[in-house]
């Protein structure tokens, strides 16, 4: 699986308060995250490289070969686990209180089988057969006034309140992942991505770089120039895995 991991500052934030990985576990198994921090100065950065490293750590002893099953197992495991670090962080430090990061990571427990958990608003979407899909569920408060009735589709791209999120990682002592065990081709291509390029990008432009001749290399570092060129109101990271010949991981 060839893996390729862009983060960049934007033009607007202070500081990078996205953390993101993607490469191959010492048991074999291909592996991605992004995390997205919030919780002001130096709080969200914090509790996204909090929630990585948690999340990288608890994954390694995960060997390939086991089923889809105990694959699940681990994974929530391991959410559970980097909820944990980041609120005992926040609750034992009064300059971390009420930080917390979105998580979406990814995770190929074989060639044809994918497992995609996510909490908040980073996403994961697949290109496949020249059509890109969203995989993922924003946990926001503007997607549940679309999902209500209340607001359009079109009015929550511009709501005030668009980034205001309903379920975090690290903010409470439990935590809800939203978890999906997904068929994978051999042809698909798989993003992750925090809201500075989904806020900035739209999917038609995503599926355009995506299904241009670019290595892959080059169709992440487009992605972040787009975004870039939109506004860069936020961080942007990008993610994209796709099967090839060899694996080519970054921190």
């Amino acid at each position: 699986m060839l893996t390729v991991n862009r983060s960049d500052i934007g033009r607007i934030r202070l500081a990078n308060e996205d953390r993101s990985w993607a490469g191959v576990t010492s048991g074999g198994l291909t592996l991605a995250i992004v995390a997205d921090g919030m919780g002001g100065h130096q709080a969200g950065d914090v509790a996204s490289q909090l929630a990585v490293d948690a999340f990288r750590e608890a994954m390694e002893p995960m060997q390939a070969g086991v089923s889809a099953e105990e694959a699940q197992q681990y994974l929530r495991a391991a959410i559970r686990r980097a909820n944990e670090v980041v609120y005992d962080m926040a609750s034992r430090n009064e300059q971390y209180h009420n930080m917390g990061t979105t998580v979406v990571a990814a995770l190929f427990i074989e060639e044809s089988l994918l497992l995609i958990g996510h909490i908040g608003d980073s996403r994961a979407y697949r290109i496949s057969a020249g059509a890109i899909s969203l995989l993922s569920e924003d946990h926001t408060l503007v997607n549940e006034l679309v999902r209500s009735g209340q607001i359009s589709f079109e009015e929550a791209a511009h709501h005030p309140r668009r980034n205001v999120l309903t379920r975090a990682l690290g903010t409470d002592e439990e935590v809800e992942l939203d978890l999906q065990v997904l068929d994978w081709n051999s042809g698909d291509m798989l993003l992750l991505c925090s809201d500075g390029l989904s806020g900035m990008v739209s999917d038609e432009e995503m599926l355009e770089v995506a299904r241009s001749q670019a290595s892959l290399e080059e169709k992440a570092d487009r992605l972040i120039s787009m975004a870039l060129a939109a506004g860069g109101d936020d961080n942007i990271t990008v993610v994209l895995l796709q099967s090839g010949a060899g694996t080519d991981g970054e921190e």
